[in-house]
């Protein structure tokens, strides 16, 4: 009687998901996967079950991904130290080919290959022939780059062959042709908005937006644009969370429905996130 039980309960989870899964079948959803989070092997298992179950399900999933953590790592094995100025890395020439190997050799190919273990079909798209970057000119952080410009007919194709994108933020200098390190929080939100997306979610190891970063208890559940200059002022959003919040206001502005941002270290967070009417995290609204 017991497993009836447990089995009945499963069953009545996928009947009470059945209307979210109608009304997103088809839909474009982005998810922009930290590079934190993806360091924790069962955070990551997690979020890859999720993805599979959407893709199996309908809805057509985009994937692009940082690599702080294991870049951070690869530079220090080079004997050197990482450096940041306002949330994002500075990148001169020997970084942006440890930037450009640990992306594309190491990161990418394993979250490609984790989808393909759950049946996903899942492929690598590299950034740069994506976007089109120009320098950021100030403060200088080197070959570090913003999206001037976006190419999704390769998304596209892949998304109406039912596979699923998984995009490093890479950029090709459209004045230079050189490589450009681009914020994976700015390149999500470039291609959510290329391709208009349904849902834009961003996936880090914090709950949301914290009003004190040491207290979870003081989520913010809903951010106004009109609120984030007071936030930056009194120091709520800082740091790392600066191209965070950014990139998820211009994607509100340029007319991505809903984004969200999701704890990754949640279980299963993404089909919370698609498949009640709760949600979890912050969501951005106007």
């Amino acid at each position: 009687m017991e497993r009836i039980n447990t089995a009945q309960a499963k069953a009545a989870v996928l009947t009470e998901a059945l209307p979210y899964i109608q009304d997103f079948k088809g839909s474009v959803v982005l998810i922009k996967l930290g590079g934190s989070v993806m360091e924790v092997e069962e955070n990551l298992d997690s979020i890859m079950d999720d993805v599979a179950f959407l893709n199996a399900v309908g809805i057509k999933v985009v994937i692009v991904h940082g690599g702080g953590k294991a870049i951070s790592k690869a530079i220090k094995m080079s004997g050197h130290e990482p450096k940041f100025v306002e949330g994002l890395r500075v990148t001169d020439a020997e970084t942006m080919e440890i930037v450009r190997k640990t992306l594309n050799n190491v990161v990418n190919p394993d979250i490609v290959q984790r989808l393909c273990n759950r049946g996903a079909n899942a492929k690598p798209l590299h950034g740069n022939w994506l976007f089109g970057a120009r320098k950021i000119a100030e403060p200088d952080r080197g070959y570090v780059g913003e999206v001037c410009e976006v190419t999704t007919r390769a998304v596209v194709e892949m998304l109406d062959a039912h596979i699923i994108p998984v995009v490093t933020p890479l950029g090709t200098g459209v004045d230079d042709k050189h490589l450009y390190n681009i914020n994976a929080d700015y390149a999500a939100a470039a291609l959510a908005k290329a391709l208009k997306v349904r849902k834009f979610v961003l996936v880090s190891d914090v709950p949301g937006l914290l009003k004190d970063p040491e207290d979870p208890t003081t989520l913010l559940s809903t951010l106004h644009l009109g609120d984030v200059e007071t936030l930056k002022g009194d120091g709520t959003i800082t740091g790392g969370m600066l191209p965070k919040i950014e990139s998820c206001c211009d994607a509100i502005r340029e007319g991505v429905k809903k984004v969200h941002l999701v704890d990754g270290r949640m279980a299963h967070s993404l089909l919370l996130e698609i498949f009640t009417r709760q949600g979890v995290g912050t969501e951005i609204t106007e």
